[in-house]
């Protein structure tokens, strides 16, 4: 399974989002976000299942990237990558490190594991 991490700010929108998924170099089975970002408008009608990672499991993941702001925020390097190794399950692994969409609101990154 293939899950899209994904990482985005307040002022995304389902278009920026879109932006990120055309990114990904594989079709992803499911998104994932922090908990915290679950309910934002931008992941409405997008056509993936969406999986809200725990805040205490994205601290557990290491990640090979590290934004400026996300260690104070979310106590990992990048919110996509621990979300997207969180989601697909034990052993997963980082297929596509973190990148950008255009306009600088949302990052994603893939991983691939045996969740379910």
């Amino acid at each position: 399974m293939i899950v899209a991490g994904i990482g985005l700010r307040a002022s995304a929108t389902q278009a920026d989002l879109e932006a990120a998924l055309t990114l990904a170099l594989a079709r992803p089975d499911r998104l994932a976000t922090p908990e915290d970002k679950a309910a934002h408008p931008a992941f409405q009608d997008i056509g993936l299942p969406l999986c809200p990672v725990p805040l205490a499991r994205l601290t557990a993941q290491a990640t090979p990237t590290i934004s400026p702001r996300q260690p104070a925020r979310y106590g990992t390097g990048s919110v996509a990558e621990a979300a997207a190794l969180a989601a697909a399950g034990p052993g997963a692994t980082l297929i596509q490190p973190r990148c950008t969409a255009p306009g600088g609101r949302v990052t994603l990154a893939l991983a691939e594991g045996p969740q379910a």
